[in-house]
């Protein structure tokens, strides 16, 4: 089987998944509700919302950047955000053929020679790091709930915190040494990108006047974050929304708010990672730090 030929393969597949994913919250929630709920949603906060989103995003490409210059990559910030945008752009709207890290990887290999091996375990470490604060932040949220499950493991969920953060730092230490000097200024930048995001679903519910169970729906965000990192799905189309439908089920949220909320986030994500389209089309200059 040609490279070619497994790409396309995988592209199918992932429509296929989508579909399929959609079709079953189709049959699970009444979409006109759905839409009711959207109609209903106050532009402001929206607004507020999307700027949010590129703030996390902003903030997500310094951090990378953190990573890069350990490994002798000086790129600039400014040459940096083009390619993150792009990768933006690559990871939701290409995932069969050109994925954004992927990319990003091979753009930085070629111009700085830094070693495949140094690039993929920075862009690695990068993804990690923000999954490790999407767990922290959970971890905060399930101790807060009332939820019967989370109050008979709260000492459990509490201990797991600080393990956490031992355990991804002696990762570092152990395996990527060279990363070590920024650990604690990458943690800081994924604690600010995943408050961000927070802070904006707390906007979106503000938006669809929902009052109540905050605490609930940004937990389920945070589960449905990490889902949506799984590559199954057409930039975790379909994933995210079945993590909301079963996580409103389990901790008794509206199954139509929480699509609404999913499929909100999900389009703000998508007009911004439309933007890199202008780097699709004109490649960004990587430029150097003097």
């Amino acid at each position: 089987m040609t490279e070619k030929l497994r790409k396309k393969l995988i592209t199918a597949l992932k429509i296929i998944v989508s579909a399929a994913l959609i079709y079953f919250i189709f049959t699970k929630i009444n979409f006109e509700d759905v839409v009711q709920t959207l109609k209903k949603s106050n532009p402001f906060y929206l607004v507020l919302g999307v700027l949010l989103v590129v703030l996390s995003k902003v903030l997500a490409a310094f951090r990378l950047n953190l990573y890069f210059h350990q490994i002798d990559v000086k790129i600039t910030q400014a040459s940096n955000l083009k390619l993150y945008l792009l990768g933006m752009f690559y990871n939701l709207f290409l995932p069969g053929g050109i994925g954004g890290d992927a990319y990003k990887g091979y753009v930085i290999q070629k111009k700085y020679q830094s070693g495949t091996k140094k690039v993929v375990s920075v862009l690695l470490l990068d993804r990690l790091s923000g999954m490790l604060l999407i767990f922290i932040y959970a971890c905060a949220l399930a101790l807060l709930m009332q939820h019967s499950f989370f109050k008979a493991y709260s000492w459990l969920i509490a201990l797991s915190i600080p393990t956490s953060i031992l355990v991804f730092w002696w990762l570092n230490k152990r395996f990527f040494s060279y990363t070590l000097p920024v650990f604690w200024k990458s943690f800081g930048y994924s604690a600010l990108v995943q408050f961000s995001q927070l802070v904006c679903i707390l906007c979106i519910l503000k938006s669809l006047s929902v009052s109540g169970h905050s605490f609930e729906y940004l937990f389920v965000f945070l589960v449905s974050s990490i889902v949506s990192v799984i590559p199954l799905t057409i930039g975790g189309i379909g994933s995210r929304e079945v993590t909301f439908l079963y996580g409103a089920e389990w901790l008794g949220l509206d199954a139509n708010t929480s699509i609404g909320i999913s499929f909100v986030f999900f389009l703000i994500t998508a007009l911004i990672s439309l933007f890199g389209i202008v780097y699709h089309f004109k490649k960004p200059k990587l430029e150097t730090l003097s």
